[in-house]
């Protein structure tokens, strides 16, 4: 992780603070015993006011997944709301009958309605929409939505998640096969590399600082190993966000307001260190180590008219 990134630690804390305090309620509270009922659902929406990001914070984060700040004088780029949403987003889960600290993200879908003032205090809601347990794994569906007192409904995010059962190496395994399962398929013959990366093995520290991400899978090796993984593995929000910004570059020639849906599921764990390229395909782009790879993440958008 780059020193400079370390300042940005304690703007954290509430992020840090959530995570932890889910990691507590779940060592304290007693194993589900037999089968659990299902929330009611749609949960209660929550909804708080936070501050903007630091200026510094943005430029930083910009610079780590590729974009540049100059184009983003303003605004703020939509793929950093896990920066200002991830403490409200955990509370939507507290209370469920599942082993949280198993998480695994499985992909999002980003609505952009309007650009969000940079300087602009935010409104964040956020509500659990569904819950799905078909005897082998939870899946979790959460929308967030981000606004100013300007534009209300700015930006909406869909994040799918699921809690594989088991536990430790097992878990690992059984959401490695789902994912090498929905991979299958490789990338599309014709589709035309436009961005490369080299992601160094300190990537995840460097998001988490960045974003408030602390899951020690991504920086913390001998806890990735625990879980069955060989390493630490990349966010896949960080994928998003390069290949996002690699988009804005290469398709749009820079411009930041083109995209207005952004539509991902996360296939495999990137291991670090890597080299990854970003793949496209019409409207539909991938991220692998190359043409013919079968993708880390793929994902579709949608321009704006």
């Amino acid at each position: 992780m780059r020193l400079g990134y370390s300042k940005h630690i304690l703007r954290q804390r509430h992020a840090v603070a959530s995570l932890g305090g889910a990691a507590l309620r779940e060592w304290l509270a007693p194993a589900p015993d037999g089968a659990q009922a299902p929330p009611p659902l749609p949960g209660p929406e929550l909804s708080e006011q936070v501050p903007p990001p630091a200026a510094s914070l943005v430029r930083d984060y910009l610079l780590h997944v590729g974009g540049d700040p100059d184009a983003y004088r303003g605004v703020l780029p939509p793929h950093l709301f896990l920066h200002w949403s991830l403490p409200l987003a955990a509370r939507t889960l507290r209370g469920l009958p599942y082993g949280l600290l198993r998480i695994v993200n499985a992909g999002c879908r980003i609505q952009v309605a309007a650009p969000l003032d940079a300087g602009a205090p935010l409104t964040v809601r956020a509500q659990l929409e569904g819950v799905a347990d078909d005897g082998r794994r939870v899946a979790l569906h959460q929308r967030v939505v981000t606004g100013t007192d300007q534009h209300p409904h700015a930006m909406i995010a869909d994040l799918y998640t699921v809690i594989p059962s088991g536990g430790g190496a097992n878990r690992a395994r059984t959401e490695r096969a789902a994912a090498l399962r929905r991979a299958e398929r490789q990338i599309p013959d014709g589709a035309r590399e436009i961005a490369r990366w080299s992601l160094p093995r300190g990537a995840g520290l460097a998001f988490a600082a960045l974003t408030g991400d602390f899951n020690p899978v991504h920086w913390v090796r001998p806890y990735a190993r625990a879980l069955g993984f060989s390493g630490t593995i990349l966010h896949g929000f960080a994928t998003l966000a390069r290949a996002w910004e690699g988009l804005a570059r290469a398709r749009f020639a820079g411009a930041i307001d083109r995209l207005r849906v952004v539509d991902v599921r996360f296939l495999r764990p990137l291991l670090l260190p890597a080299e990854v390229g970003l793949y496209l395909w019409g409207s539909q782009f991938f991220v692998a180590g190359a043409a013919g790879a079968r993708p880390y993440l793929a994902g579709s958008f949608e321009e704006a008219p």
